[in-house]
């Protein structure tokens, strides 16, 4: 049984109160931690484990870190996935006898944190609760760091897994009746490393939950913020907000007001299409480069960043809203020296929003407050620049600016420009700003003047031109002599510390004044602190102006930002409008124009309706292009709903409400999915869910399992696509079974198209260039060369190839792989109709044949050509 002191006790109680957090124990200028939490933080702090009354038979486990390096250590825990209990001494040791009272002030988890070391500035961080409550789904999330706060409800389960996934959080709240529900299983499994917490229901429960939103925006009603009878949505919303007034402690003054949306306002994109067209990271690599957000990025403040990234996972479904984005950017396009000016000056502009949030919190130090500063006094530049733009947008923005002068007039009174990190050490306040500080410190600096006076004094007394007055923390004031000179030190000095080559002397005149300084410095520092946070208090009761500046800048930076994208790639404003028709001119893949420096990007054009070309078959070898063009498509589409111009010489794109990808498959073996199964599930996805206004891009489906099998689901699908509720939907289809390309002759919609190639000495050189036509060719072999092949195996494909397409069969009816090229009898022989007869293929040549439009010599020569073949 360990011995439990005073201390130990009270660690246990507070403990007992934080079970699933490791508590951080303020002692002193160390964090410490005892028993199970050292043991845990010591392995993932990498630091050193030893133990307190290590001469009792059970020694208490711990480890400590340094208090004015906490937050390096906490942000290690904090992406392990741990939350941190931050315990600190709330009363001062000095003038307390016995135990120094401590409590917990604070609660770090993964969704709530302030501190910059942690956060990713270009990211959001966004804690999500969910509540199930009769038949209806309610979303919300909050990023503290910014105020960010949304909620959304729906029934229908799908659309709601499809949302917390796109908010991508990195905690989760649930409630604890929902746990073990189907569908919030199927919700929580794919959040992967998310922190997951189940809490008691009453946090959800539907009039506490109104009341403690209510409390929070100091309002009577929900009605204006769109969410009153979302009673799932404002259960999920209300705990949401509980929980983070329990973690936090403070007064939550930055979150004003909670935005609801409806997912019908926007093009719905699962995880699968997010990853398969690569938005926000690569699929190897998990890298932003080489992902169209890492292309179209071009923002210079971090607030910027974080929204072009939401307006990217958020493309917009009304034409009206999409068109005053897309005027903005064109009038920034077209006004070059405003925009690279306004750029130039926005540069300065340092993270508001977040600055804003630790202001409110109580986190910030005076470097923040400068921070905000500098950023303001860039405010009136900027709006000297968007007063000469006249769109919509910018009229807008100008209506809502605030220079916020006297902010920045208040910091600059009172903060000084080269204030240090910590707060409670003075050097913040100005002089000039309150004369009881002044007074002060100008005993300080006299109290200073005077013992430099006296080291001069003592030195001439003594004769030692070494000696010196110095100063620590543990010692105070004090005479140092070195050893060679200890033999002249006058009697009146008193001995107070013993170094390997100095003494240490103290006197009563020294004493006396250490306690005049002394004191003087405490008051001085406690000032400074108390008149800083009155300084942090007023500025935070600007927090709303602020956040609507924050708000201002963050969509300037956006819109300008995308003008520069789209005048330094060559890009063209869309045509976005409700019809069915999709027409891109010479449109580009906009990252790989950017990043494949090997080769000149091919543009291509591409044309789709609802009357002639709906469905496009697309042929040809592998490494054409096939993949690389559907995604273009999808890419454009979506840059032109989120309110960017696209890559083209023209667009005209009718709203797309969804985009399905099935591209490529990656084997689920952990659930013993195989690739055929996560294939026919993703189809599966795609026919139960696309309408007319979806976009479905499908790349060489049915290619897991047999030939037959594929061709036959892969037929159907297609058929299935043109054919839906007698209107169809747009699909863009790739494949290697030619055998498709006939169904445009029964199927008025579908349209058969290739990525053409051409043959040289048996190699096969790449056009990428989209033309009309089927092609009956894969040039499979050609393109295993390319990727080496060896030359025998090679060869030895050729022979086998041949037999093939000679329809050469065995007696029992299969293909004939011989060692080498010897056609065989096929008198008696079974013919598989997947593989053409001599005569089919002469049928076949016949059909291609244009006699319109070929000579006498020609005809004789395919004439001839045909007599050979049926003649084998």
């Amino acid at each position: 049984m360990v011995k439990a002191t005073p201390m130990v006790q009270q660690y246990l109680s507070i403990k007992q109160q934080y079970p699933d957090a490791i508590l951080f124990y303020r002692m002193g200028d160390f964090y410490e931690m005892f028993f199970e939490d050292a043991k845990i933080a010591s392995r993932i702090l990498e630091i050193a484990l030893t133990s307190r009354n290590k001469k009792d038979k059970e020694s208490v486990p711990m480890c400590g870190v340094p208090h004015h390096a906490a937050r390096g250590y906490i942000a290690r825990l904090i992406e392990g996935g741990f939350k941190v209990a931050v315990c600190e001494q709330v009363e001062d040791p000095a003038k307390t006898k016995g135990l120094v009272k401590r409590d917990v002030v604070r609660v770090i988890t993964p969704g709530v944190v302030v501190d910059t070391e942690i956060l990713d500035a270009r990211s959001n961080n966004f804690l999500m609760a969910v509540f199930v409550r009769q038949g209806h789904y309610g979303v919300a999330h909050l990023d503290i760091s910014t105020g960010t706060f949304r909620v959304t409800e729906s029934s229908h389960f799908d659309k709601i897994r499809d949302e917390c996934r796109r908010i991508g959080p990195t905690e989760s709240l649930f409630a604890e009746s929902n746990r073990e529900t189907s569908e919030i299983k199927a919700m929580v499994e794919p959040l992967g490393k998310t922190s997951v917490n189940f809490l008691n229901d009453e946090r959800f429960e539907l009039e506490s939950a109104r009341a403690r939103l209510l409390r929070q925006f100091k309002t009577h009603s929900l009605e204006g913020f769109g969410c009153n009878e979302w009673r799932a949505g404002i259960g999920a919303a209300g705990a949401l907000l509980g929980y983070v007034d329990e973690t936090q402690k403070e007064d939550l003054v930055h979150i004003t007001g909670i935005v609801s949306y409806s997912l019908s306002d926007f093009m719905v994109i699962d995880e699968v299409t997010k990853r398969n067209l690569e938005l926000f990271e690569t699929i190897g690599t998990r890298s932003k480069r080489g992902a169209l957000l890492g292309i179209i990025d071009q923002t210079v403040t971090a607030m910027g960043a974080r929204m072009v990234r939401a307006w990217l996972q958020y493309p917009l479904l009304d034409i009206e809203k999409i068109k005053l984005r897309l005027d903005a950017v064109e009038e920034t396009k077209e006004n070059l020296p405003v925009r690279r000016s306004a750029r130039i000056a926005l540069q300065g502009i340092h993270d508001l929003q977040r600055l804003n949030a630790r202001i409110a919190l109580d986190r910030c130090n005076a470097r923040d407050l400068l921070a905000l500063k500098r950023s303001i006094q860039r405010l009136p530049d900027i709006r000297a620049l968007v007063d000469g733009l006249a769109g919509h947008f910018f009229v807008e923005i100008c209506s809502k600016w605030d220079d916020l002068a006297d902010v920045a007039g208040l910091i600059e009174d009172a903060i000084c420009d080269d204030s240090p990190l910590t707060v409670r050490e003075g050097g913040i306040i100005k002089p000039g700003f309150e004369q009881g500080l002044d007074e002060l410190i100008r005993s300080c600096r006299e109290g200073k003047d005077w013992i430099s006076r006296l080291e001069a004094k003592e030195r001439q007394a003594t004769g030692i031109k070494t000696l010196k007055v110095g100063f620590n923390r543990v010692f105070g004031y004090y005479v140092e002599v070195s050893k060679l000179h200890t033999k002249s030190v006058p009697a009146h000095y008193l001995r107070k510390q013993t170094l390997v080559n100095a003494e240490r002397y103290i006197t009563e005149d020294l004493k006396a004044y250490e306690a005049k300084v002394l004191g003087a410095e405490e008051k001085r520092f406690q000032l400074e602190y108390e008149l800083f946070c009155v300084v942090r208090q007023r500025v935070a009761q600007s927090h709303r102006r602020i956040a609507t500046m924050a708000d201002v800048l963050s969509n300037l930076d956006v819109l300008l930002a995308l003008a520069e994208l789209a005048d330094q790639n060559g890009y063209v404003k869309p045509i976005v409008n409700d019809g069915d028709s999709l027409f891109l001119k010479e449109s580009r893949h906009p990252v790989i124009e950017r990043l494949v420096s090997s080769e000149r990007f091919v543009p291509n054009t591409i044309e789709m309706d609802h009357a002639s070309q709906q469905v496009l078959i697309i042929t040809g070898p592998n490494m054409a292009g096939k993949s690389t063009l559907m995604r273009q498509v999808a890419l454009l589409i979506i840059l032109a709903q989120m309110g960017s111009f696209v890559p083209a010489e023209a667009a005209s794109i009718g709203i797309v409400d969804r985009i399905f990808t099935r591209v490529g498959a990656l084997d689920n073996l952990a659930e013993g999915q195989s690739t055929f199964m996560v294939e026919m599930q993703e189809t599966a996805n795609i026919l139960n869910n696309a309408t007319e206004k979806s976009l479905v891009i499908l790349d060489e489906i049915g290619r897991g399992t047999s030939t037959f099998d594929g061709l036959s689901i892969a037929w159907a699908v297609a058929e299935y696509l043109h054919d839906w509720k007698g209107r169809g939907i747009k699909a863009l289809f790739a494949t290697h079974y030619h055998e498709l390309t006939d169904m445009a002759l029964s199927k008025p919609r579908v349209k058969n198209c290739n990525v053409a190639v051409k043959e040289w000495n048996d190699e096969i050189i790449f056009l990428r260039k989209l033309v009309e036509g089927g092609t009956n060719r894969s040039y499979g072999i050609q393109v295993a060369r390319l990727a080496g092949i060896p030359a025998d195996v090679l060869d030895r494909a050729k022979e086998i190839l041949k037999n093939i397409e000679n329809g050469e069969l065995n007696g029992s009816g299969k293909p004939v792989l011989a060692h080498s090229y010897k056609p065989v009898d096929k008198d008696g022989g079974l013919q598989l109709s997947l593989f053409k007869s001599s005569d089919q293929i002469a049928i076949s040549t016949l059909k291609r044949l244009d006699i319109s439009n070929i000579t006498p010599l020609e005809a004789l020569n395919q004439l001839n050509a045909i007599k050979e073949l049926v003649d084998e």
